[in-house]
């Protein structure tokens, strides 16, 4: 009560998001994003400028692979983009092809994906570009339109995004922003290396305004020596998998405040790949003279690479889910697929506890402005507040099997008519659902017994706690910020309701 006395509400919620351990006190660490924050001022990135590769050294041949977004797969098609200007989708309609289908690069040049000598666990990731957006530094200008020169270890990534278009921006608008990695496996002279990378194209160009098109998630992997002298395989590409998994907004306006569209689609390809290991650029005799690189009949000689011996390995699930965690705590608990959801809570006698959205909940491709400009969007906020609560991460993994589903992946499985039982459960979430984010609660068996949409928990928890209805939801008297209060009573609230059933 002295707290919200001398803070306000709003200062009470600020303190309790900054204070991560609860005891009271904000340590330096703690007060750091806010610092940052009001001052403008942000650390110093570690970033090493990017070495001039030998002229000698290997060099390593990359094949870039592009088929162009699916139109009929975005939402404004279904009335055939009425009202949408086709120079705003131009810049869209125009990328058929990659900006340079082939490239050769030194193997020096990644470098940057070798782990720090801190990281050389199988599975423990670092940072290759640090993400520096987080809720409190709000996201960066979407009235840009070309990148800022890249430094470091940016330079490899800018490069490779080249060549599928000329703007790449590395470090995304909303956070997580910037690439993360891990140690995939390890030989005596080799590392497997699993990165992941968050970064999005600005595809028009005055006079036309900003289009930004912003892929999930850039993945793969490297085969990379320890010294980088040698590259024996590179693979980055989209993933497809799902229905949906490109995120695009353009502007109305040559102004930050200017109207948005927002809407979603499906990207079958986008791939970089290297056509075999890296080769020596000069090929030196065992005197140390240069030598022709071809035989005496004219052909290429051919290079025989020793086959590699792991001595420890993990499996690519598991060097993706560390990933995935590293730039998503909320992942900390797992999330399974919508219809395994149903049968690990059956097996357990726990709830499901499901998240049923727009865009995907756990990549870049999520609807950013579900909400009104400038806040970002509502399954956005939820994933870098309340759902990577310790609190919440608490209670969910103790009594509930959580996932999440797109609208559009129900609404097939519910035409489905194969499997009643699935179609069925389709047909109960979406009959719940509210644009743009539900949180449902439900049994094993599909019933729902509590939900509510994340626009509405959004208004509650910005609200004062005098200003709440009580038959809602009641903010706790403990010091933690509404936000987690209210999604605990949330979840106990369906534990409550759900009794009955499961006694």
């Amino acid at each position: 009560e002295l707290a919200l006395k001398s803070l306000g509400s709003e200062g009470r919620f600020l303190f309790a998001s900054l204070d991560t351990n609860n005891d009271l006190y904000l340590s330096p660490e703690e007060f750091k994003p806010i610092a940052e924050k009001l001052t403008g001022v942000a650390p110093i990135s570690e970033l090493e400028e990017e070495e001039t590769p030998d002229a000698g050294g290997e060099t390593l041949s990359l094949v870039a692979k592009f088929q162009p977004l699916v139109m009929e797969t975005m939402t404004k098609s279904k009335d055939g983009f009425l009202g949408i200007s086709h120079v705003a989708l131009s810049g869209l309609r125009n990328w058929t092809a990659p900006a340079v289908p082939m490239s050769v690069m030194f193997a020096r040049q990644f470098k940057a994906f070798l782990p720090p000598k801190n990281k050389l666990d199988l599975g423990d990731p670092w940072w290759i570009i640090p993400s520096e957006l987080n809720i409190f530094t709000g996201y960066l200008s979407n009235n840009r339109f070309y990148p800022p020169p890249p430094k470091g270890k940016e330079m490899i990534i800018h490069r490779l995004l080249s060549m599928f278009h000329p703007r790449p921006f590395v470090k995304s608008r909303f956070a997580p922003q910037g690439a993360v990695a891990c140690i995939q496996a390890i030989s005596t002279f080799y590392y497997t290396i699993a990165f992941r990378i968050h970064a999005e194209f600005q595809l028009n160009e005055p006079p036309d305004f900003p289009f930004w098109f912003s892929p999930g998630q850039f993945t793969g992997h490297i085969i990379l020596s320890k010294d980088s002298s040698h590259v024996r395989e590179f693979k980055l590409f989209v993933p497809n998998n799902r229905s949906l998994n490109v995120d695009m907004e353009w502007l109305y306006g040559a102004s930050e405040s200017s109207s948005m569209e927002v809407d979603i689609g499906y990207l079958p390809q986008m791939e970089l790949e290297s056509t075999g290991p890296s080769t020596p650029s000069v090929i030196h005799d065992e005197n140390g003279n240069v030598i022709d690189s071809r035989d005496p009949s004219g052909e290429p000689i051919q290079f025989v690479f020793e086959e590699i011996t792991w001595q420890q390995e993990i499996p690519w699930e598991e060097a993706a889910q560390k990933l995935e965690v590293a730039m998503y705590p909320f992942k900390k608990v797992s999330y399974l697929p919508f219809t395994q959801a149903f049968e690990r809570a059956k097996a357990e006698k726990k709830l499901v506890h499901s998240i049923l959205l727009w865009g995907a909940l756990d990549d870049q491709s999520t609807a950013k402005h579900c909400l009104p400009l400038p806040l970002p969007g509502s399954g956005r906020t939820l994933r870098e507040t309340v759902l990577e609560s310790s609190p919440v991460l608490a209670l969910r993994n103790q009594s509930f099997v959580s996932s999440w589903s797109l609208v559009k992946e129900l609404e097939e499985l519910q035409s489905n008519r194969e499997n009643e039982f699935y179609s069925k459960l389709a047909a109960l979430h979406l009959e719940k659902y509210n644009f743009p984010v539900e949180m449902i609660i439900c049994l094993p068996n599909g019933t729902v017994v509590h939900h509510i949409n994340a626009n509405h928990f959004l208004d509650i928890t910005s609200m004062k706690p005098e200003d709440v209805e009580s038959n809602v939801f009641s903010f706790s008297t403990n010091f933690e910020d509404p936000s987690t209060a209210t999604y605990l009573q949330f979840l106990k609230e369906g534990l409550q309701r759900a009794k009955p059933y499961l006694q």
